[in-house]
C-alpha cells in the first residue's frame, strides 16, 4: 500500500466569531425585531466542524442586539426521536446552556402551519413557533439520497428539521413518491408563509472539512442563495481519485454523514445500487471495519457495505438505527451485510468476488471515513493511475498490508492522519 495525500483547494475562515458578526450584521436580521424579542436558533445534528464556536457566536450576536435568544434542535428523527435524545446530540457537540450562554429547549411538540399544494400538512417546533423569530444554523452540502439544485442545507432544515419527528416521517413518505427535493421546496415555501423565519447562517466546508465560508442568507432570497451555495460547495468536494476493486473504510457513523457514509464519495446509493453517480470513481466492493463512537450506536449505512466486521455489528444500537432508517423510508440502509470476526477474514473472503484470479491484481483503497479522503492508502498496482494525477502526492515507499496477532489491520491511514493533525 502507498500512503498518498490529495491536494484540494483549501478555504479557511480565520476568525469565526468575527465573520459571524460581520455576516449577521450585514444581513440586517436584527432590524426585523423589537429589542427584547425571543429568537429561536435552530441547530442540526451533523458532525459540523467548529459547530459550537459558530453557534455561540450567533447567540452572542443576538444578545448584542438586545434580544433573548434560545437554541432548539432542528432535527427530524435523530436522537432516537426523543426530546432528551436530541438535546443529548447537541450536548455531544458542546452545545449546552452553560457553554452557549442561553437556554436549550428540546421538545417534539409541533404546531400545524398549513398545507402545500400537494396536500402535505406542514409543522413547526412549538418553541420556535411561539418565539418572535426563527433563525437556522446549518451546513449546506450535497444530500446522500438524491441529486438536485437544493439538497441538504437551510431549506431542508426548515422543512424537515423544524417539523421534528412528526414532520420528518410524513415528509419522507411524500418524498418517496414526489422526490425529496420537490417536497423540501414545497414544505419550505409553506413554512416561509408563517412569517416566523428570519433567515439563516449557511456553513460551507471545504474538502478538508475546514469551515470554508459563512454566509448569512436573508429569508427573501433563501431558495436562490441555497442553490448558488450548493453549486459552490460541490465544486470544493473531495473525491476518491481512482476506480477501486475494494474500498477499506475504518468507520461509518451519523457524525460522518446522514447516511453513515457519503454515497457520493463511495458511489453507492442508499437503496444499494452500485455506482449510480457517473462522475464518481467506480467501487466494486466496500469493507467497513467499525462504527464511530460519535454515532452513539446508530448503524445507518451498514446496508451499503458488502462486508463488515463482527465488532461493528456488536456496536449497533438497533432502536435509534431502526427509527432513523424507517422514518427516512430507507430500510435498505440497515440491512446486515456479510460479516466476519477479523479484518483479514473480511478481506480474504471478499477479494475473490471482484472478478480477478490473482490477489496481486485486486486494487485497494483505504480511507478513515468518507469525510476524510485527503490522506488515504492506495495499492501499489494503482501506480500508473496515481502518476497521471497531479493532485496526488505519494508520501513514502510502499508498505505491506499488515495484520496484528488478532488478524486485524495495523493502522496506517488513521495513524498518518493523527500525525498530520499534530
Amino acid at each position: 500500500m502507498l500512503l498518498v495525500r490529495q491536494h484540494f483547494p483549501s478555504h479557511v475562515v480565520q476568525d469565526i466569531p468575527a465573520e459571524v458578526r460581520r455576516q449577521l450584521s450585514g444581513a440586517g436580521f436584527a432590524a426585523r425585531l423589537q429589542p427584547g424579542a425571543k429568537v429561536a436558533i435552530g441547530v442540526g445534528s451533523r458532525g459540523i466542524t467548529n459547530l459550537a464556536t459558530i453557534v455561540r457566536a450567533v447567540v452572542d450576536f443576538w444578545k448584542s442586539q438586545g434580544m433573548r435568544p434560545f437554541l432548539f434542535p432542528a432535527m427530524g428523527s435523530h436522537g432516537a426521536a426523543t426530546a432528551e435524545g436530541q438535546a443529548d446530540v447537541l450536548a455531544h457537540y458542546g452545545i449546552i446552556e452553560e457553554t452557549m450562554g442561553c437556554p436549550v429547549l428540546s421538545s417534539l411538540e409541533v404546531v400545524k402551519l398549513g398545507t402545500t399544494p400537494e396536500g402535505i400538512q406542514t409543522h413547526m417546533d412549538r418553541h420556535a413557533f411561539e418565539s418572535d423569530g426563527v433563525m437556522l444554523v446549518g451546513r449546506v452540502k450535497w444530500h446522500t439520497d438524491f441529486a438536485g439544485k437544493i439538497e441538504s442545507g437551510l431549506y431542508k432544515m426548515m422543512a424537515i428539521g423544524l417539523g421534528k419527528f412528526a414532520g420528518a416521517q410524513h415528509y419522507h413518505t411524500y418524498g418517496y413518491n414526489l422526490g425529496l427535493e420537490a417536497v423540501i421546496r414545497s414544505i419550505g415555501r409553506e413554512v416561509l408563509k408563517s412569517g416566523k423565519i428570519l433567515g439563516g447562517l449557511a456553513i460551507l466546508e471545504d474538502a478538508y472539512h475546514n469551515t470554508g465560508q459563512l454566509t448569512a442568507v436573508r429569508v427573501e432570497e433563501m431558495e436562490q442563495r441555497e442553490e448558488e451555495l450548493l453549486a459552490l460547495v460541490k465544486s470544493w468536494a473531495g473525491r476518491i481519485p481512482v476506480d477501486l476493486d475494494i474500498l477499506i473504510m475504518d468507520e461509518i457513523g451519523k457524525n460522518v454523514s446522514g447516511a453513515g457514509m457519503d454515497t457520493k464519495v463511495i458511489n453507492r446509493s442508499i437503496l444499494g445500487e452500485y455506482n449510480p453517480w457517473p462522475a464518481t470513481a467506480r467501487i466494486r466492493r466496500i469493507f467497513v471495519r467499525d462504527l464511530s463512537d460519535l454515532s452513539y450506536g446508530n448503524g445507518v449505512g451498514i446496508g451499503m457495505a458488502d462486508v463488515i466486521t463482527d465488532r461493528l455489528l456488536a456496536k449497533i444500537d438497533w432502536k435509534p438505527t431502526q427509527i432513523n432508517s424507517l422514518t427516512a423510508s430507507t430500510p435498505s440502509a440497515i440491512r446486515t451485510p456479510i460479516h466476519f470476526p477479523t479484518d483479514r477474514e473480511c478481506l480474504e473472503r471478499i477479494a475473490p468476488t471482484v472478478g480477478k484470479f490473482s490477489i496481486g491484481d485486486v486494487t485497494l483503497g483505504w480511507i478513515r471515513n468518507t469525510m476524510e479522503v485527503g490522506i488515504m492508502g492506495l495499492s501499489e498496482n494503482l501506480l500508473p493511475e496515481i502518476r497521471k494525477n497531479p493532485q496526488i502526492e505519494i508520501l513514502g515507499p510502499a508498505r505491506e498490508l499488515e495484520f496484528d496477532a488478532k488478524g486485524n489491520l495495523v493502522e496506517m491511514v488513521a495513524a498518518e492522519l493523527a500525525a498530520h493533525a499534530h
